[in-house]
């Protein structure tokens, strides 16, 4: 009798056991479930996110839109949506236009934004030697430039993407900088387009003091003093910048080869969002006619 209560007691443990390996089973399998269900709608988001973002910059692409458009804005739900900015791409200093030629002025306004960036002379005449030993064609290094040596190769030609710029010596420190190339750009006519150009850039323009430059600014972002709105003012020719500017003809004739007015190059930058996911879509491109010219698109 005792040998038979001994039997059920041992098949009641197998039992509870087996009954807790299965729930064990399940847990586990509902926690991978759960998993799934959490990866698969962070893809979904990432998906819908770059959906939003592509849809952005494809409106910004249609020639009737302007950059202050309420179009360029858009929630399709409490979650989902765009948000985009758009830039005249010749705001920007081109750095080949600047260094082609060695023209001494365009490379005075490299020069004047490295100072406004707190380098100092010595660092500054190292960067500008190393970035013109870098695009010249020959292999004779400037007084405080780097040609080719022992691990270190310069393209001599001129910038193919301006990420080439990290691999210049003397520039490491700078590029490494977060932001560093927001005012450098290869794809603009070249000339600096007064109706987009940034603080930083209208200083490397020679005549041009601060109290000029603010003004003009503050002209140029309209009455809610913010770029890029429906109320910005819409100068119609390098004329009226100019009178905005305070200069005579005969000083804005002087920097008339350094400057320009509705670069036909634009960057657009378009954000999307699903929930908390975002991603980026930042293209270049020309408008020409109806049909815009891709330069460049790049997601992140």
């Amino acid at each position: 009798m005792k040998y038979g209560q001994n039997k059920s007691g041992a098949a009641l443990l197998l039992a509870l056991w087996a009954l807790f390996l299965l729930g064990a089973l399940v847990m586990s399998w509902a926690l991978d479930v759960n998993s799934r269900l959490g990866v698969s709608g962070s893809e979904n988001r990432i998906l819908e996110a770059e959906a939003m973002a592509s849809s952005g910059a494809e409106v910004a692409l249609n020639p009737a839109i302007n950059p202050g458009s309420s179009n360029l804005q858009r929630n399709f739900t409490a979650r989902q949506g765009y948000k985009v900015r758009v830039t005249g791409e010749g705001g920007r200093l081109n750095i080949n236009w600047i260094v082609a030629g060695e023209n001494p002025t365009r490379l005075e306004m490299l020069r004047r934004y490295l100072e406004f960036k707190g380098i100092d002379l010595n660092e500054r005449d190292h960067m500008m030697d190393c970035l013109l030993d870098w695009v010249d064609p020959d292999n004779i290094p400037r007084l405080n430039g780097a040609e080719a040596s022992e691990g270190y190769q310069p393209a001599n030609a001129l910038l193919t993407r301006i990420d080439e710029m990290k691999k210049i010596k003397g520039w490491e420190a700078f590029t490494s900088q977060p932001g560093w190339d927001d005012d450098f750009t290869l794809n603009s006519a070249g000339p600096v387009d007064l109706a987009w150009a940034s603080r930083a850039v209208l200083r490397c323009i020679p005549g041009l003091s601060d109290a000029m430059i603010d003004r003009f600014l503050q002209v140029r972002a309209g009455p809610d003093g913010i770029e890029g709105t429906a109320d910005d003012a819409q100068f119609q020719s390098l004329d009226e910048i100019r009178s905005v500017l305070g200069l005579s003809p005969q000083q804005f004739q002087a920097i008339a080869p350094l400057i320009s007015f509705h670069d036909s190059v634009m960057r657009v930058t378009s954000t999307g969002f699903s929930g908390d996911t975002t991603r980026v879509v930042q293209m270049i491109f020309r408008r020409s006619g109806a049909t815009p010219q891709m330069i460049t698109w790049k997601e992140f």
